[in-house]
């Protein structure tokens, strides 16, 4: 997950990623959040021949990226899935096994910035913020949440998924809002959350509707529960040695990821390849201002 940032997305952490992955040309990897192809491309610009399976829920992703891999040598099979199903999807391919795999949790800029599904709080559009391309009727949205939750659970999830203060004062404001009409877009929206909000939070570095957007995209799509899921099967899914690197953007995913690690070492089933979490350089905050957050962690199954 990131902060809404730019417009031209850029792989966080890469060269430390694919470094830790200990790969090799005859290498098979599960790439569960394909995105913008960061990771693929590169992957197999160094490992010429190497094998990759893509996931993605988002199908326009691997359209828009397929010209990247014209003048490659690698062979990648692109699957439209939520890696929440990745037993499922390494089934269908006659897959029993993979070399390493990568969980990217940042949403790509183009994600935001053009899905036209309300991510972005910059531009109006409706709110369904659902990560699937054409959500069908029985779909949860955004439009859903804010217009018929109470205002005790709105309350909730913009405290527990965004980590926001004045959760309370938005979920009253979004309450209050809707008994006079329908919340229809992301502008709706953020103009409940600014009259919500003291003026002071409103001038802060983060824009006052980042962390409700951020949890309300969240429970949307179920994101804690679903990685939870992704890392148990990922880590099944490797071969012996292989290894697995998450990147998280918030402290809710990091404190996921960082519990399962440490409980698969206490159980003898992985070891951490690295302590503490990798952060960006100094230089890479300078070029991305997106990887400030970003923490990456790394697991070998033995």
């Amino acid at each position: 997950m990131t902060d809404q940032i730019g417009s031209v997305h850029r792989t966080v952490l890469l060269k430390e990623t694919i470094d830790g992955l200990n790969l090799g040309q005859k290498s098979l990897v599960l790439d569960c959040t394909f995105g913008g192809g960061g990771h693929s491309v590169e992957i197999c610009k160094r490992f010429p021949g190497i094998k990759i399976v893509a996931l993605d829920q988002d199908q326009s992703v691997f359209e828009k990226a397929q010209n990247k891999f014209k003048n490659l040598n690698c062979q990648i099979s692109f699957v439209n899935a939520n890696f929440s199903v990745l037993d499922e999807v390494l089934r269908k391919e006659n897959i029993p096994e993979v070399d390493a795999i990568i969980f990217d949790l940042g949403l790509s800029s183009d994600q935001l910035e053009n899905s036209g599904r309300g991510f972005s709080f910059m531009k109006s559009e409706p709110l369904f913020m659902t990560m699937k391309e054409n959500p069908s009727p029985e779909d949860l949205t955004a439009y859903d949440v804010v217009n018929t939750w109470s205002e005790e659970n709105l309350a909730k999830i913009i405290y527990g998924y965004g980590e926001e203060r004045f959760s309370r004062r938005i979920a009253k404001g979004i309450v209050e809002a809707r008994k006079k009409a329908r919340i229809e877009n992301t502008f709706d929206l953020v103009k409940i959350i600014s009259q919500a909000v003291p003026a002071v939070y409103r001038k802060g570095r983060l824009h006052f509707a980042t962390r409700t957007f951020q949890a309300l995209r969240i429970a949307v799509n179920d994101e804690l529960g679903v990685l939870q899921m992704g890392l148990e099967k990922g880590l099944n899914a490797l071969k012996v040695n292989g290894r697995m690197s998450i990147i998280s953007f918030h402290s809710l995913e990091d404190r996921i990821a960082k519990k399962f690690y440490k409980k698969m070492e206490k159980e003898n089933k992985a070891r951490l390849i690295n302590k503490k979490p990798v952060i960006a350089t100094e230089e890479e905050i300078k070029n991305n201002p997106r990887s400030r957050s970003a923490k990456l962690r790394i697991l070998e199954k033995i």
